[in-house]
């Protein structure tokens, strides 16, 4: 028993330290096309096994720039998505989905028109999140805040209408007799 309560703590701390390196590592990340070499004359950049080009953009270096500028912002809502054991995390998914719609504009989209067209695809995602959110909302609100337990009232209900069916055959009997 003690020693399951040992692994369970140990993958515990091995996550959240996970979590921590991955989320402390963003502003490297973020700050990597800093370490590009800059030039004209470059026109692609192997890094990892993955290729760089300019994309559109005048050099490769200002392409990281706006590929890194959707990239950190959407891993870090990914890992408060996650992590986050509030009731409104699904919230969360209104912004996860506008960067990915950036960043997929970004690297397959003209680089002049980055971050136009990007609303009316988020429009759809905010059509069926918002109402999700509300919903658990005023579940949660209705439950804790006022007392209402919508269970608890569907028994009272079908506890008084089973009442009054009671009550109208006894009516009936009493006036057959």
């Amino acid at each position: 028993m003690k020693s399951q309560n040992k692994s369970v703590i140990k993958k515990k701390l091995f996550i959240e330290g996970l979590l921590a390196l991955l989320i402390s590592l963003s502003v490297l990340l973020f700050y990597s096309y800093k370490f590009i070499p800059r030039g004209e004359e470059l026109e692609e950049l192997n890094f990892l096994g993955i290729t760089f080009t300019k994309n559109g953009y005048r050099e490769i270096y200002l392409a990281i720039y706006y590929y890194m500028g959707k990239i950190v912002p959407l891993y870090l809502l990914i890992i408060w998505f996650i992590t986050c054991k509030n009731w409104w995390y699904h919230a969360i998914l209104i912004p996860i989905a506008m960067y990915a719609f950036q960043l997929f504009s970004s690297i397959y989209g003209e680089s002049l028109k980055v971050d136009e067209n990007e609303l009316l695809y988020l429009l759809g995602v905010c059509m069926i999140i918002i109402p999700i959110v509300y919903y658990i909302r005023v579940k949660l609100f209705d439950k804790h805040v006022h007392g209402i337990d919508l269970d608890a009232i569907d028994a009272e209900l079908k506890e008084y209408k089973e009442r009054e069916r009671l009550q109208k055959e006894k009516d009936l009997k009493g006036k057959k007799l």
